[in-house]
């Protein structure tokens, strides 16, 4: 089985943009923060596909996701902020106020 640990970046996305201000309890917004976006040829090393639910670790913590492929490097994934990457990311803000969101290692378990 290969090693599944990638990089993690997060940011904003444009429909989780949106979401916000559709409101956060309707699906798109959901939807937009519990994807997480992969290269497709990582998608096919791991053996997922489109859509297929996997648990996101890190040494923070672990929440279950959707994943989709996406035009990004080979060992990046991508998740827009909301609930899901606040529960991956730890609470050190090295005094600047904000977590460190961007370059953390994560690692995947197939669910499906």
């Amino acid at each position: 089985m290969p090693e599944r640990k990638l990089i993690m970046i997060t940011g904003r996305s444009i429909c989780q943009g949106t979401g916000i201000s559709n409101g956060k309890d309707l699906e798109e917004y959901v939807s937009a923060t519990m994807t997480l976006e992969l290269n497709p040829l990582d998608l096919e090393r791991f053996g997922l596909q489109e859509g297929a639910s996997v648990r996101v670790k890190t040494v923070f913590g672990e929440a279950t996701v959707i994943c989709r492929s996406e035009k990004l490097p080979e060992g990046l994934a991508f998740m827009a902020f909301g609930p899901t990457v606040n529960r991956l990311v730890g609470g050190e803000t090295y005094a600047s106020g904000m977590p460190d969101t961007k370059g953390f290692e994560i690692e995947l378990e197939q669910l499906d």
